[in-house]
C-alpha cells in the first residue's frame, strides 16, 4: 500500500494495487490491510459476473476485483453506514459507479433488494474476533469491523451462501484457527474447496487462510500448497507483489472447475 495522503474530513487517500485503486479511508481506526487484496485476487471472477462484497467496508476489495476483472459486476453490503458512504465515494474515484454498487444493512436481516442465489459470486472478511472475546477497540467503526455480532460466524456463513446462485463460489478470509467453524458452515451446501495457508515466513505457522468453496458441489476438499507471504529481507514474496502490485489472481477456485470439466469430458 503506498504512503497515505492527507484527505481532510478525517480521511486519507491510500493506494492499493501499485496505484490502479484509489482509497478514500479513515486517518484513525479501522484501516485497509493486504487482506481484501489477497481475497479479491481469490474470486474466479470472469467477464459478465455479478459479485457480492459482504462486509465490503470502504470498498476496498470490490475494487481491487473490478481492478483485475472490469467486466465484472460488484455488490457491496455493509453495516456502517459511514463506511458504505465511503465506499460511494471510492466507486466514484475509481471511475468504477457503473460498475459497483452499494447497499447498507445487516446480515442478519438483508433488505429486499437482495435477491437471494442472484450472484456468481460472493465474497467476505468477516470480523476475525468472536463476540466476548477479549477487550473491543475503542474506536466504533473497527469494533464493528473487527468483532463479531451475536450470530457470530456462522450468520456471515448463512448470508453469503444463500445470495451465491447453485454452481456459484464463496470466498472467505479469516484465521487459520476458524477453518473448523468455515467447513461446518459449507457443510452439506458447498464443496470443492480449496484451503490455501497464508505463510507470514517460510518457517512459521499459518494464521489466516483463504478459503474457496462452490455451491451444490460435491468435489472433495483440496489442501492449496499455500502463500508465504514475506521473505527472509522481510520483504513480501515475489508470488505475493505479483498480487499486491499486479492485480494477479490467485487461481484458488479453479480446481473444482478443472474436475468438472474433466468429468464431462470423460462421460462425452
Amino acid at each position: 500500500m503506498a504512503k497515505p495522503e492527507d484527505h481532510g474530513e478525517g480521511l486519507s487517500e491510500d493506494a492499493l494495487l501499485d496505484g490502479r485503486v484509489r482509497l478514500l479511508q479513515p486517518a484513525r481506526g479501522y484501516r485497509v490491510a493486504i487482506d481484501a487484496v489477497l481475497l479479491a485476487a481469490a474470486v474466479p471472477v470472469q467477464p459478465g459476473d455479478r459479485v457480492l462484497d459482504a462486509g465490503t467496508g470502504v470498498g476496498s476489495a470490490a475494487l481491487c476485483l473490478l481492478a483485475r476483472q472490469p467486466q465484472a459486476w460488484v455488490t457491496g453490503f455493509e453495516i456502517q453506514v459511514e463506511f458504505a458512504d465511503l465506499a460511494r465515494r471510492n466507486a466514484v474515484l475509481n471511475g468504477a459507479e457503473g460498475r459497483f454498487d452499494v447497499v447498507d444493512g445487516d446480515i442478519e436481516a438483508p433488505p429486499a433488494g437482495l435477491v437471494p442465489a442472484s450472484f456468481d459470486h460472493a465474497m467476505a472478511n468477516p470480523p476475525f474476533r468472536a463476540d466476548g472475546g477479549g477487550t473491543s477497540p475503542p474506536d466504533a467503526g473497527k469494533a464493528v469491523a473487527t468483532v463479531e455480532g451475536a450470530g457470530g460466524l456462522a450468520t456471515w456463513m448463512t448470508f453469503v451462501l444463500d445470495m451465491t446462485r447453485p454452481g456459484g463460489t464463496v470466498t472467505l478470509i479469516h484465521q487459520a484457527a476458524r477453518l473448523g467453524d468455515i467447513l461446518a458452515g459449507f457443510a452439506g451446501r458447498a464443496g470443492g474447496i480449496v484451503v490455501c495457508p497464508l505463510w507470514p515466513a517460510a518457517d512459521q505457522p499459518a494464521g489466516r487462510i483463504v478459503v474457496t468453496a462452490r455451491k451444490g458441489d460435491k468435489s472433495p476438499l483440496t489442501l492449496h500448497p499455500g502463500l508465504i507471504l514475506h521473505g527472509p529481507d522481510g520483504g513480501f514474496t515475489e508470488a505475493v507483489q505479483g498480487i499486491l502490485r499486479q492485480a494477479k489472481g490467485c487461481a484458488l477456485g479453479r480446481g473444482a472447475t478443472q474436475r468438472r470439466k474433466a468429468r464431462n469430458a470423460t462421460r462425452e
